[in-house]
């Protein structure tokens, strides 16, 4: 299947051209040729790549509340089984992507594939969800997490403030847009060492856990699949939170132009990185039994805290920083990653061009990076930001569709380049969990699953409207191209071309 190229009538295009010099010319000046192009360069080796996946895979819920899984399971037991079944089935989604991200070397993830299998309305509707609720949602959700936590050491004896944690989280929030805005290079490096602050998070965790159990504190696992059996929507419930928590696998293929050697770095980080999530995991819930019942952590509002109180000590106070270190990190790696499926959804036609232009000195996509801030900002400040995030099981639709997609290419373009390949059965089992997780979710909460629908069916005629009228009145297209222009000028922006003409 050949998909035919998308063609924006949002405006004419009539942008400005940058120089090798990093400058933008003034309204009808003219520029000597040269060769240089301002491009998004390959800076993201196998570390990095590692990095980005682990960062926004490991986020608060690891440590402040994973009892979402002991509660649908029943047991002990059946919770450290669901726990692990759930890494295996994201490893089946990730070697899946492993195989989409190494035969379409675009970035974009999900939208990207859906758009080559399925065409463009599909893909639009895809980002045009993502844009208005899923990400800015989520990442304000993760930043009040960490506007709570790098806030809990000066709290200790009181209640901290509602507008003190909003007021903090907007600064993180704002700092982590600038850092992705000025570095490609820098906003690596620090997810590279907020990755290893995680991993030492765990471990600071799992030994304490495991030096209990060398001490036969086992008491916990005792009859570990004993107890309250789960009901027929337990079980589903409890690998939706599980597969919840893994979810972020998939960042790497957002950013697929901008890694080096994809056909060997995509697929090696993400092997690598689901199996030292996946060991993490499963060892941080059986350190968690080691010292806290099963009823105990179902009371805990903060289980690594609890944790943390009865064998650390005076060092359980780390443990809030960590945490927040831990949600900082997966702030920088979903917006790093995200603003490249809004700069490639913008070069493809779907979003407005600016989104698709990139720094002239600093080689970042300033505008696809900086327009989730202010959308972000109103999420933050205004509504109920939990019950938007009920939104996010649609997320889990386009996944399936996508590793779908994988099946349809496989029959349909048989001859396609393919450096890494997966079974058959891989994808089938996994597209089929997402369609049942998001099945199951418009069972459980058909109140917001149905809004979350009715979201997503409005991108439809968004499209028609935005992307097939090409009838606009001119002053509505001399209007977009003056806003292009201007935006330019002040964010000193260019597309992803040569710079001198």
């Amino acid at each position: 299947m050949v998909r035919k190229p998308v063609v924006s009538t949002i405006s004419k295009r009539s942008y400005l051209q940058g120089n090798v010099n990093g400058r933008l010319p003034s309204m009808g000046g003219k520029e000597p040729p040269g060769q240089e192009k301002v491009v998004l360069k390959k800076k993201i080796t196998l570390l990095r790549g590692i990095s980005i996946i682990i960062g926004t895979i490991i986020g608060a819920g690891i440590f402040i509340s994973p009892k979402g899984v002991l509660r649908n399971t029943g047991t002990v037991g059946m919770s450290l089984v669901v726990w692990t079944l759930c890494g295996v089935l994201s490893l089946f989604g990730a070697l899946s992507y492993a195989e989409l991200g190494t035969s379409i070397k675009k970035s974009g993830g999900h939208y990207t594939y859906i758009l080559e299998v399925f065409g463009p309305l599909l893909a639009f509707v895809r980002v045009w969800v993502e844009l208005l609720i899923i990400r800015p949602a989520a990442t304000a959700v993760i930043s009040l997490a960490f506007g709570r936590y790098i806030l809990e050491p000066f709290f200790i004896q009181c209640e901290i403030p509602e507008l003190a944690i909003k007021l903090v989280t907007a600064v993180g929030i704002t700092a982590v847009m600038v850092l992705n805005s000025m570095s490609v290079s820098w906003s690596a490096r620090i997810q590279i060492f907020l990755t290893f602050c995680k991993l030492t998070a765990i471990l600071i965790i799992i030994v304490p856990g495991v030096m209990q159990l060398i001490k036969g504190q086992t008491q916990h696992f005792k009859d570990a699949f004993s107890g309250r059996d789960a009901s027929v929507m337990g079980l589903p419930l409890a690998f939706y939170y599980g597969m919840y928590a893994y979810a972020g696998w998939f960042y790497l293929n957002f950013v697929t132009e901008e890694v080096e050697n994809p056909e060997r770095t995509v697929p090696l980080a993400i092997c690598i990185s689901m199996a030292i999530v996946t060991i993490g995991y499963v060892l941080t819930n059986v350190a968690y039994f080691t010292t806290i019942s099963a009823e105990e952590l179902l009371l805990s509002n903060a289980v690594a805290v609890t944790f943390s109180e009865r064998l650390l000590g005076n060092f359980s106070l780390a443990v809030p920083i960590f945490v927040a270190l831990s949600c900082f990190g997966s702030m920088n790696g979903g917006v790093f990653a995200v603003s490249r499926l809004f700069y490639v959804a913008s070069r493809e036609g779907h979003l407005p061009e600016i989104l698709s232009m990139i720094h002239v000195r600093k080689h970042t996509p300033l505008p696809a990076v900086i327009v989730l801030h202010p959308l972000t900002m109103i999420m933050l400040f205004s509504g109920d930001l939990y019950s938007l995030l009920n939104f996010l099981s649609f997320r889990w639709l386009f996944i399936g569709l996508a590793v779908a997609g994988l099946i349809y290419l496989r029959y349909k373009r048989p001859d396609m380049q393919r450096p890494f390949k997966v079974p058959l059965f891989i994808p089938a089992l996994f597209s089929f969990t997402c369609f049942f997780m998001v099945a199951l979710s418009l069972y459980s909460d058909p109140f917001s699953t149905g809004i979350g629908f009715v979201i997503t069916l409005s991108g439809v005629p968004a499209y028609y409207l935005f992307i097939i009228w090409d009838k606009k009145p001119k002053w509505f297209r001399r209007m977009s191209d003056t806003i292009t222009r201007t935006l330019q000028i002040i964010l000193e922006v260019v597309p992803e071309e040569d710079c001198r003409k």
